[in-house]
């Protein structure tokens, strides 16, 4: 290992459903954020590890910074915040489909809370832009700030300019050995993927009223003596009986389809045939019950 061998900590911000976590996946190379179109998808600060020659990236996905309307809003907010705080660089999202606005301005000027972190801008979802667009958006995102190291237009999709971002934020980070051994991906535990796994399954096609109020908690994962099967038993936390019938659905046959989506992914995350078991159950208005946030992990 050369002198020169870099690592340090990179977090993306931006507005809820920029891109940061397809980003964060894409970097990494393996899918370790679930991602949707619903808002405040992320809920945890998520680490990715992002090996190069050169050094190591530790990515780490938070949730979108947003105007809080629960409790739970506000402890998001207040984890992204202390994300910030200790990275070495902060790098802007911005989709090249949609003009830069007051939400996106917010955020940017927000940045000047933490002059130890170096910043970067990411023009996202170039795939879906005209060049016309692209080019609008590199000027608007470009006259948010005076100091940005750089300025970057990608698609995590297509993995256009990837790759160029990976060695712009590593020139970034300070000399250092690797933080995390070579073969680790995430320091997620299987627990946290596996309900991630759910949680994203029981947002498919979710009602605008629903998202926000899933949680999942995985209760049991448990290996059979006697096959290659393994049994995983977990929760699926609402806020109401009506989002549990919802849920449910008809004849449980919504529960079934994510019950069959989250089993394909969990069966991939694990290697192995996995017998799943899903319970709905009620927790009355979580998002706003400390107690009920603490029993959830937050």
């Amino acid at each position: 290992m050369t002198d020169e061998h870099r690592s340090g900590f990179v977090t993306f911000v931006g507005r809820p459903n920029v891109g940061k976590s397809t980003l964060t996946n894409a970097l990494v190379g393996e899918k370790i954020a679930i991602t949707s179109e619903k808002p405040q998808t992320t809920r945890r600060a998520i680490r990715g590890i992002v090996n190069r020659p050169a050094g190591q990236l530790v990515v780490v996905d938070t949730p979108g910074l947003h105007r809080p309307r629960t409790l739970l809003g506000q402890r998001l907010n207040d984890l992204v915040e202390d994300v910030l705080g200790d990275v070495d660089v902060i790098a802007f999202c911005a989709p090249a489909t949609e003009k830069v606005g007051p939400g996106d301005r917010r955020i940017a000027e927000s940045l000047n809370g933490y002059p130890r972190a170096r910043k970067v801008a990411v023009v996202t979802k170039t795939d879906a832009a005209s060049r016309e667009q692209i080019t609008e958006r590199l000027i608007e995102v470009d006259a948010l700030r005076e100091d940005w190291d750089a300025v970057i237009p990608l698609s995590a999709l297509t993995g256009e300019q990837l790759g160029l971002l990976s060695d712009e934020l590593l020139a970034l980070m300070p000399t250092g050995p690797a933080l995390y051994d070579a073969d680790v991906v995430t320091d997620e535990t299987t627990e946290d993927r596996i309900a991630e796994i759910i949680r994203e399954a029981a947002l498919g096609d979710a009602r605008e009223e629903l998202p926000h109020s899933i949680a999942v908690v995985v209760q049991d994962i448990a290996e059979r003596e006697d096959s290659d099967l393994t049994d995983v038993f977990a929760d699926i936390v609402v806020e109401r009986d009506s989002q549990k019938a919802i849920i449910i659905g008809r004849k449980g046959q919504r529960l079934r389809d994510v019950g069959a989506a989250s089993r394909a992914g969990i069966e991939e995350l694990l290697g192995r045939r996995v017998y799943l078991s899903l319970h709905v159950r009620v927790a009355k208005e979580w998002q706003r019950d400390p107690k009920q946030l603490g029993r959830l992990g937050f």
